[in-house]
């Protein structure tokens, strides 16, 4: 498995803009309920926090640190800190010294990730990934690629990806 860039966000500025604007102005709204989000987390002990993101981040430095954590290894564990961090604690991710900490916690040489973050390095390879997946037509996450061969879109039951994996391999399935 290997996780790839799609930012969501792309136009929003390098710092960021505060999740209350962001929400007015992709929902009319500055106060978006995500409570069936948290309720389906909360089945399977993910405790989401979205009251504690103050910031709508610009995700190329996130997506810089799962690349920088993909040359290491450590690509699964840097995803599962980086949602940890954002999603349960909250976490400025535009902040290079935060990123360096949730690197960190993925088991990555802090100094060296701080380091390469505050550079541009890998930022091209990165911002042209996220543009060859929009080419694609990818338009959203999460986006499953199977074999690359079948795409899913969306969040889906197991049973729908289950069915694009078998498609992907040759298997027969219900499809």
């Amino acid at each position: 498995m290997r996780w790839l860039p799609f930012q969501l966000n792309p136009d929003l500025p390098e710092s960021g803009i505060s999740r209350a604007e962001y929400l007015q102005r992709k929902f009319g709204t500055p106060n978006r309920s995500y409570a069936h989000v948290a309720a389906a987390g909360r089945t399977v002990g993910i405790a989401f926090a979205f009251d504690k993101i103050h910031i709508q981040p610009n995700t190329i430095n996130a997506h810089r640190l799962m690349h920088y954590a993909d040359q290491q290894g450590r690509q699964d564990e840097a995803a599962e800190a980086l949602f940890r961090a954002y999603f349960i604690e909250g976490a400025k991710l535009t902040d290079i010294g935060t990123l360096a900490d949730i690197g960190a916690h993925a088991g990555l040489d802090r100094s060296a990730l701080a380091d390469y973050l505050a550079n541009d390095a890998d930022r091209e390879l990165v911002q042209t990934a996220d543009i060859k997946a929009r080419s694609d037509g990818i338009q959203g996450v999460p986006f499953f690629m199977f074999n690359r061969k079948v795409g899913v879109s969306g969040a889906q039951e197991p049973e729908v990806l289950l069915q694009a994996m078998l498609q992907a391999v040759g298997e027969p399935g219900d499809l």
